[in-house]
């Protein structure tokens, strides 16, 4: 589901994209400098581009939130410690597949020594 819902994302992230750069350019971004001169002192009337935009940005919205809430629920039941952690065994430990050699796991407590390791070692 949330594949679907990512592709949705997608499209609708590239129709927003398009209609943006279609759009003119009014001057004075960002309200600097006044731009306009359209006489009503407020915002230009909204062109079926604009207005387009406006679909295409609410719509991104709520793919966003769905792709959100989707994601979320699939991984309600996911934990880094959900999984077995415990230390291989002998037959199943492939010492000679890994590259530095050996269980690479930490030493368990039957495996440490009993007394610290002396200068002569």
């Amino acid at each position: 589901m949330s594949n679907i819902i990512l592709v949705i994302l997608l499209i609708l992230a590239l129709c927003l994209i398009v209609t943006v750069l279609l759009q003119r350019s009014e001057g004075g971004g960002l309200g600097i400098g006044g731009g306009g001169g359209n006489g009503t002192g407020g915002r230009p009337p909204a062109t079926p581009v604009a207005k387009l935009t406006w679909f295409f940005g609410a719509g991104f919205m709520v793919a966003c939130l769905a792709l959100t809430i989707v994601s979320s629920r699939d991984a309600a039941n996911d934990s880094l410690l959900s999984g077995d952690l415990t230390a291989p065994t002998a037959a199943t430990d492939d010492a000679t597949d890994s590259p530095l050699g050996g269980n690479l796991l930490p030493p368990t407590a039957e495996d440490e020594p009993t007394t610290p390791p002396t200068a002569e070692d």
